[in-house]
């Protein structure tokens, strides 16, 4: 099957299951809608599954259907249809861009003399409590369960009344965790300040430095938040920056827990 814009090889073509053809038919017989269509909206106009418009695409030698018309841009006289097309590719890039600046600006702020002090102190405390509130909880959960998969003591608290009460009773040889991406949750305030009062070992994970939290902990770890937020009407910025200091300070440790124990 070929036209001025579109072509495929009778041998690919033969390959093809029926519902496949047909899809491979309607489109076509419909190139010049095809630019303007989501594979939703495809899907919905020729009557097959967003998982055979897939399938079809990778058997004609497509990542998938928006691959497809980017290929299709590059051999159709009409290049104001695919407007839509660039448009989004633009602001995906610029999303992609925004966690890549996140991930690489994190890295570039961490210290490694900071990060060997800190499994310095996560090694020695004989218990570990991490707190954290909102989305972070997702964060302090993941660690929680690492840190038990390499027998550390450790518990992770969410609830604000635990969180206040629980910070009265650690021990100074037992260490506290924090995972806030502003620093300003009043009940991770008020449990620092009871840590503090009580000479125990703190360490803050958060995306700002000029925050309660930072100024009362004893170790701070601080990662690059973007300023642009995808969902500006809502706290529900990327914790993307916590999650990068996290699980490096996780890896870290474990290398040095099974370097200690000569694994």
């Amino acid at each position: 099957m070929k036209t001025s814009n579109f072509s495929i090889s009778s041998e690919a073509y033969q390959s093809l299951s029926t519902a496949e053809r047909y899809l491979i038919d309607y489109i076509y017989h419909n190139l010049d809608q095809i630019p303007s269509l989501s594979i939703v909206r495809l899907s919905e106009m020729a009557s097959v599954s967003t998982a055979t418009i897939v399938r079809t695409m990778k058997k004609i030698g497509y990542d998938g259907f928006t691959s497809f018309k980017q290929a299709l841009k590059n051999v159709m006289a009409d290049k104001t249809k695919f407007e839509i097309v660039e448009q989004a590719d633009q602001e995906i890039s610029q999303a992609i861009l925004k966690n890549e600046s996140e991930v690489i600006n994190t890295i570039k702020m961490l210290n490694r003399g900071m990060i060997e002090d800190a499994i310095q102190k996560i090694r020695s405390a004989k218990k570990l409590y991490i707190f954290a509130r909102g989305f972070s909880e997702m964060i302090a959960s993941e660690m929680e369960t690492k840190f038990q998969l390499i027998e550390k003591n450790c518990e992770m608290h969410n609830d604000p009344n635990i969180i206040r009460l629980i910070s009265r009773r650690i021990r100074e040889d037992e260490l506290a965790i924090f995972v806030s991406l502003n620093g300003r949750t009043e009940e991770l305030v008020d449990a620092c300040k009871n840590l503090r009062m009580n000479n125990v070992s703190t360490i803050t994970i958060t995306a700002n430095f000029d925050s309660p939290l930072a100024r009362l902990s004893e170790m701070v770890f601080v990662g690059y938040k973007s300023p642009h937020s995808y969902f500006p009407e809502y706290e529900v910025r990327s914790r993307l920056p916590l999650q990068v200091i996290s699980r490096i300070l996780l890896d870290a440790y474990a290398i040095r827990t099974k370097s200690k124990r000569g694994i």
